[in-house]
């Protein structure tokens, strides 16, 4: 079936225009303006979402400068006519997104805000040639579109473009502001976050507080920053976050919209790896997909016929978060992460009195943190015990596998820059007990995400071993068949051979191990390696039984 996904296209009237797939969600109009808009609404969401793409559809609908009743013809928002008298393309508006905001130092951050602000201007240029506009508007923004202004200038440019519109359409402006976080996040990672917030912070002060040019804001970011001066002091403030109903299914696909997608496409035999892999998330109560992993998918589909799913997810947002959570100091989470990697829930409390400076100072933060930025989701099969606290599981594969990867680098990161020197010594010399207790002890340190299946220990031994100065070879072939692990020590010419077995009791570890052994002797590994050169092959059974383990050996 030939039909266009829009991927990487977050322009409303771009999609309409091309023929673009589109998830009709202009109902959000309808919903935003059934009462009196709130004076600013926020809209809280994970990345990738479709927030960039609701704004500009609000844009094109609401924008004075355009005419654009053909491209939301047939959509819902059309069918209420009185609406669209009243509205489309009625109100001066201003949309800009602070996206790419950041940089290495507080000057470069700063210097992309500039050009922000710069090309906004530029957009607005007829404001210079009306005679209504009094001289001294017009100098400050000569100055900013030419990238000239001062900081004063930045931080009030916002009012000032609202102003002059105002006074030029004779309405109010609504303001459209994206990812309105982002200079924060940016700024917090690099340490110049104090300098960022003096500029963003006054600018939405400026532009929100006691503005008379100001219609309503739409905002949009991951999350709210609600200690911080940024919206303090505004009036008819609404956050509308993840754990909210109202707007809970305009951000991201419904069950409704994914099958009605992959009927649209041909593509409906693909409706349970779609679901197992990109849906789980809880926005309210409504069920949600991601909508990027799965338009993402449909367009591979469209190229290679039977594709598995894969993860879109790790690359297009911040996954540091996970591992910044596993290492911080003085919070233990070995067994909450467990228990998620499992597909259990933990119940945690949580807050969203956070800002971009204090994401790390405790546990509840991090818990936070994970949930709105969606690698968490709410359990609501579980009842909520207090205001605070929630359940909360990992929603999908993608992001199991997301866990998972950031789990495994987290372990060989420690491994990396731990003292080994004990444990090598124990694996050459045939200290099988050493080595048992050692290997147990860094056992007892990590995190589990196979369910203790064959794989995890395969990759956590393989993980000991890397970056020591060894060719350490997984599921070498050999003999007669494939060793487990092989570690070869090329210049004194030895090496180990070492096979898994997984134990059901710790009672039938012994056993474990001597079958570990038994298969090394009968698969005959020993004898391709020792063909290579190998003067000496150390063979070692390993037993695992949750956190323990047994190693028994015998020599060639």
């Amino acid at each position: 079936m030939q039909y266009n996904i829009p991927i990487g296209i977050s322009e409303f009237e771009k999609i309409r225009k091309n023929d673009y797939y589109y998830v009709d969600k202009t109902d959000l109009i309808q919903t935003l303006l059934k009462t009196e808009p709130a004076e600013i609404t926020l809209f809280t969401r994970p990345r990738r979402f479709g927030k960039t793409l609701v704004m500009s559809m609000l844009a094109s609908f609401f924008d004075i400068r355009r005419e654009n009743r053909d491209l939301f013809k047939g959509l819902k928002v059309a069918k209420d006519q009185k609406l669209c008298q009243g509205w489309m393309n009625q109100w001066p508006v201003i949309f800009l997104s602070f996206k790419d905001v950041g940089g290495e130092c507080f000057e470069d951050a700063y210097g992309l805000l500039q050009s922000v602000i710069s090309q906004l201007y530029v957009e607005h240029t007829y404001l210079e040639e009306s005679m209504k506009i009094d001289e001294s508007y017009k100098d400050i923004f000569g100055r900013l579109k030419r990238r000239q202004g001062n900081k004063t200038d930045v931080q009030i440019s916002l009012r000032v473009l609202m102003r002059m519109m105002q006074i030029y359409y004779g309405k109010q402006v609504i303001l459209l502001i994206d990812e309105y976080d982002v200079p924060m996040a940016k700024a917090g990672n690099k340490a110049y976050y104090n300098e960022m917030l003096d500029v963003i912070g006054t600018m939405m002060s400026q532009a929100l507080k006691d503005n008379t040019a100001l219609k309503f804001s739409v905002i949009t970011g991951c999350l709210r920053i609600s200690k911080e001066s940024i919206f303090t002091g505004t009036n008819n403030f609404m956050a509308d976050t993840i754990a909210d109903e109202r707007f809970s299914n305009y951000f991201g696909f419904t069950n409704e919209e994914v099958q009605r997608l992959l009927e649209d496409t041909g593509n409906i035999k693909y409706q349970g790896q779609i679901k197992k892999w990109y849906d789980g998330y809880c926005f309210g109560k409504t069920e949600i997909y991601c909508p990027w992993d799965v338009l993402c998918y449909l367009n591979k589909l469209a190229f290679e016929s039977e594709s598995e799913p894969e993860n879109f997810w790790e690359n297009t947002s911040h996954n540091d978060i996970i591992r910044t959570f596993l290492s911080c100091e003085g919070m233990d989470v070995t067994d909450s992460f467990e228990r998620l990697l499992a597909g259990e829930t933990i119940e945690v409390e949580i807050t969203d009195n956070l800002t971009y400076e204090n994401l790390t100072d405790s546990e509840e933060n991090l818990w936070s943190v994970l949930y709105l930025t969606g690698y968490l989701t709410k359990d609501n099969r579980q009842p909520l015990q207090g205001k605070s606290k929630v359940f909360l599981k990992i929603p999908n594969a993608e992001i199991m596998d997301i866990f998972r990867k950031s789990v495994v680098r987290w372990f060989d990161e420690r491994i990396a820059v731990r003292d080994r020197s004990s444990l090598f010594k124990a694996l050459w010399n045939e200290d099988v007990s050493s080595l048992s207790e050692l290997i147990s002890d860094l056992l007892f340190e990590t995190i589990s995400y196979h369910d203790y299946a064959e794989s995890f220990y395969h990759a956590f031994l393989a993980g000991l071993f890397t970056n020591a100065g060894y060719i350490v070879e997984s599921n070498y072939e050999s003999g007669l068949g494939r060793p487990d692990l092989v570690i070869k020590n090329k210049k004194k010419r030895q090496a180990v051979i070492i096979e898994i077995k997984i134990a059901d009791s710790m009672q039938s570890l012994q056993k474990s191990a001597e079958k570990a052994m038994d298969q090394i002797d009968d698969m005959r590994y020993a004898d391709g390696i020792s063909a290579q050169g190998y003067q000496k092959v150390i063979k070692y059974g390993a037993s695992f039984y949750q956190k323990n383990c047994l190693i028994s050996k015998s020599e060639v």
